[in-house]
């Protein structure tokens, strides 16, 4: 089956985000806009992932729990997991690694952490833009040993990408999508970087306000629409 999907995706609980960005909003946006599959990437953290899948099975909207995690190398990966469980075992992992710098809300925005109805249960306060102790090198296999799959974000970008803070990507590395932005050009980059050619290419908002999640333009074709089925379709 076609489906529509958005899986790159901020919540409140990433500093960046914005506070609309409830994990209730931004999946009856993604709903409203409609999409079908779309993955909630917080900075370092999924501990709003619970929230916004039981929304989204309110409405009728799968939710991928992932996470966009910056590594050691400051190179931002989109992680994402066959089930809950491994995500917040990732997550808890991941927490375990980034500095011990404590979030300061007048600089870089709350952290918040919400139910699925809107109401702030916690704030998270360590700050989660910081590196992790996670090596690019390790990545696909640490990811893999949660159940998880990963590939690198936004590599045509000047900052926190693969490309821009390692100078390019091939096979070693283990990945086998990548992600570009929106309105890049997919064959400038396939030309300067061959390997690109076989890798599946995903396009997704990178969300940090409502306004931001896709209009239903990307498409993936899936044997049903979950989690699962990704991870199967990514793996092959």
């Amino acid at each position: 089956m076609d489906l529509y999907y958005d899986l790159h995706i901020h919540s409140c609980l990433s500093p960046c985000g914005d506070n609309d960005m409830t994990p209730y909003n931004l999946v009856n946006m993604a709903k409203l806009k409609g999409l079908d599959i779309i993955a909630l990437t917080d900075h370092n953290t999924c501990k709003n992932c619970p929230a916004a899948i039981k929304a989204g099975e309110e409405i009728g909207l799968t939710v991928v729990p992932g996470m966009e995690l910056c590594t050691s190398e400051e190179v931002h990966i989109v992680c994402l997991f066959r089930d809950l469980q491994g995500a917040m075992d990732f997550s808890e992992y991941t927490e375990r690694r980034i500095p011990k710098i404590k979030n300061r809300t007048d600089i870089f925005g709350e952290q918040l952490i919400m139910d699925s109805r809107d109401n702030i249960i916690g704030e998270f306060d360590l700050l989660l833009t910081t590196a992790a102790d996670i090596s690019v090198s390790e990545v696909v296999r640490t990811v893999g040993s949660f159940g998880g799959f990963c590939y690198p974000a936004h590599i045509d970008r000047s900052s926190y990408s693969l490309i821009s803070n390692l100078g390019g990507i091939n096979a070693d590395m283990g990945f086998t999508s990548a992600e570009l932005t929106k309105n890049a050009d997919e064959l400038v980059y396939f030309e300067k970087y061959p390997f690109l050619k076989t890798m599946r290419i995903f396009k997704s908002s990178d969300a940090h306000f409502l306004s931001d999640i896709s209009e239903p333009e990307m498409k993936i074709t899936l044997r049903e629409c979950s989690a699962e089925a990704l991870a199967d379709k990514i793996s092959t």
